[in-house]
C-alpha cells in the first residue's frame, strides 16, 4: 500500500498533496452545508439556498476563479525567472476590487428583479449573494499568488479553515434553531473572508520586490478566460437553474438535482486539489522550456482523471437514489440510477475539459480555451430546449455539453500544435481505459 501511494504522489504534481487536506475539507463542507441546510429548511427555503448555491459556484467561480489561474500563470513564470511577486499582487488586488465593485454594482441595481426571479423576493438573499461574492473575490485573489509561488501549505491552510468555518457554522444554525435560508447562506459569505485574513500573513511574508508587471500583461487574457469560465460554469451548474427557470414550481426536483450533482461531482473536489499545481508545474515546465516535462505531466493527469471518474461514477451510479434520501433529506425519488449515470459521465469528460484547457492557458490561446467552451454550451442550450421531461434534458445536456468541450479540445491542440497531438491524444485514451462510470449499473 506504501508503495502505491508513493507512486501515486509522485504521478501528480508538486504541490498536490499539501493541498489534497484543504480540499477534502471545502468538498466535505459543501456536503455538511447543503445537508444540515436540508434537515433544517422547508422545501421552498433549502430551494432558495440550493439556488444561490448554485449561483455562487457558477457565476461567481466563472467571475473570480480566473484571476486566481491568471495570477498563477503569471506569478509561476517569474519565480522561474527570478522575479517577484509584490508588483503583481498589488495590481492584481485593484483590479480585483474593480471586479467586484461592478459585479455588487449589478446586483443592487437589480436586487428586487433578482430576488422575485430566484429567491421568491426575498432581498436579503440578494445582500447574502454579494456577501459570498465579496469572499470568493478575496480567497482567489490571495490563492493565485500562494500557488504561482509553490506556497501549497498556506493555500491547503486557506481551503481547510474555509471548508472548517462551514462545517461549524452550519450546525452552529441548526442547534440555535434557525429556519433562515439567508443565515444559512451567509456561511457562504463570512467563511471564505475569514479563511482569507488567516492566510494574509503568509502571503505577505512571500511575495518579493520584482519588476512592475504592466496592465496589458495583468489583463490581456484575462477578459476571455472570464468568458470561457462562465461558460464552463454554465455547462455544469446549467442542470439546477434551467429547472429553476423551466419549472420554477418544482422545488422538490430543484433539491433534488442540487443534491445529485453535489454526489456526482465528487470527483471534482478531489480533482481541485490538483489544478492550482497543475497550472503551476505545467506554466513551469513550459517556461523553462522543458516540454517532455509538460506533456508527460499532462498525460500522467489525464490518467489520474480517469481514475478520478471511476472510483466516484460507480458508487454514485449506484447508491445515488438513496444517498441523496438519506444524506440531504431529499423524499421524493425524482431521480434514478440511469440520471446518476448521466450526471457522472459528464462529470467525466468535464475533468478532461478542465485538464486540457490548462494546457491551452498555458499556451496562451485563451481566444480557442472559450471557443471549445462555446461549442459545449452551445450544445447544452440545444438540448435543454428539446421539448420533453425537464430532468432529462437538463442532465442529459450536462453529460453531451461536457462532451462536446473535449472533443473541441482536442481539435483545437491538434491543430494549433501538430506536433503535440499524439500527447494531447493520451487524454481520451484514458477516459476509454478507465471505462464510463457506473457501466452496468444504470437504470433502477
Amino acid at each position: 500500500m506504501k508503495t502505491l501511494l508513493t507512486k501515486l504522489s509522485a504521478a501528480l504534481p508538486p504541490g498536490t498533496v499539501a493541498v489534497a487536506g484543504g480540499t477534502v475539507v471545502l468538498g466535505a463542507a459543501s456536503y455538511v452545508h447543503l445537508g444540515v441546510a436540508g434537515y433544517s429548511l422547508t422545501t421552498d427555503a433549502q430551494a432558495n439556498v440550493s439556488v444561490l448555491w448554485t449561483i455562487v459556484m457558477s457565476i461567481g467561480i466563472g467571475v473570480f476563479f480566473p484571476i486566481e489561474q491568471e495570477l498563477t500563470r503569471i506569478v509561476s513564470a517569474r519565480v522561474v525567472l527570478g522575479q517577484g511577486a509584490a508588483p503583481v499582487l498589488r495590481r492584481a488586488t485593484l483590479l480585483t476590487a474593480g471586479i467586484l465593485g461592478a459585479t455588487l454594482l449589478v446586483l443592487g441595481l437589480g436586487a428586487q428583479p433578482i430576488a422575485d426571479l430566484l429567491f421568491h423576493g426575498d432581498r436579503g438573499l440578494v445582500a447574502a449573494l454579494g456577501g459570498a461574492f465579496t469572499g470568493m473575490a478575496a480567497c482567489y485573489l490571495t490563492r493565485g499568488v500562494l500557488a504561482g509561488l509553490g506556497r501549497f501549505g498556506a493555500y491547503g491552510a486557506q481551503l481547510a479553515v474555509d471548508g472548517g468555518l462551514r462545517i461549524v457554522l452550519a450546525f452552529a444554525c441548526a442547534l440555535s434553531g434557525l429556519h433562515s435560508a439567508l443565515a444559512f447562506s451567509l456561511i457562504l459569505a463570512v467563511a471564505p473572508v475569514v479563511a482569507t485574513l488567516v492566510t494574509l500573513p503568509a502571503l505577505l511574508r512571500a511575495v518579493g520586490p520584482g519588476e512592475p508587471i504592466a496592465w496589458r500583461d495583468l489583463c490581456n487574457g484575462l477578459g476571455l478566460l472570464v468568458c470561457a469560465t462562465l461558460l464552463s460554469q454554465l455547462v455544469v451548474n446549467a442542470a439546477v437553474m434551467s429547472t429553476k427557470l423551466l419549472a420554477p414550481s418544482d422545488s422538490a426536483l430543484i433539491a433534488a438535482l442540487l443534491s445529485a450533482l453535489v454526489l456526482a461531482r465528487v470527483p471534482l473536489f478531489v480533482f481541485g486539489s490538483l489544478q492550482a499545481s497543475l497550472l503551476s508545474g505545467l506554466t513551469a515546465a513550459f517556461t523553462a522550456g522543458d516540454r517532455v516535462a509538460f506533456w508527460a505531466m499532462l498525460r500522467r493527469i489525464a490518467a489520474v482523471v480517469g481514475a478520478l471518474g471511476l472510483l466516484g461514477g460507480v458508487p454514485a451510479t449506484a447508491l445515488g437514489p438513496w444517498l441523496i434520501e438519506v444524506l440531504f433529506h431529499i423524499e421524493d425519488p425524482v431521480l434514478d440510477r440511469l440520471d446518476f449515470f448521466l450526471l457522472s459521465a459528464g462529470t467525466v469528460a468535464y475533468m478532461f475539459a478542465m485538464v486540457l484547457g490548462q494546457a491551452l492557458m498555458v499556451f496562451k490561446r485563451h481566444n480557442l480555451q472559450l471557443l471549445c467552451w462555446a461549442v459545449g454550451t452551445a450544445v447544452l442550450v440545444g438540448i435543454t430546449l428539446v421539448p420533453g421531461d425537464v430532468a432529462v434534458r437538463v442532465i442529459l445536456a450536462y453529460a453531451l455539453g461536457s462532451t462536446a468541450t473535449v472533443l473541441a479540445m482536442l481539435t483545437a491542440l491538434r491543430l494549433s500544435f501538430p506536433g503535440a497531438a499524439a500527447a494531447a491524444a493520451e487524454a481520451p485514451r484514458q477516459m476509454a481505459d478507465a471505462g464510463p462510470p457506473g457501466v452496468g449499473t444504470a437504470g433502477k
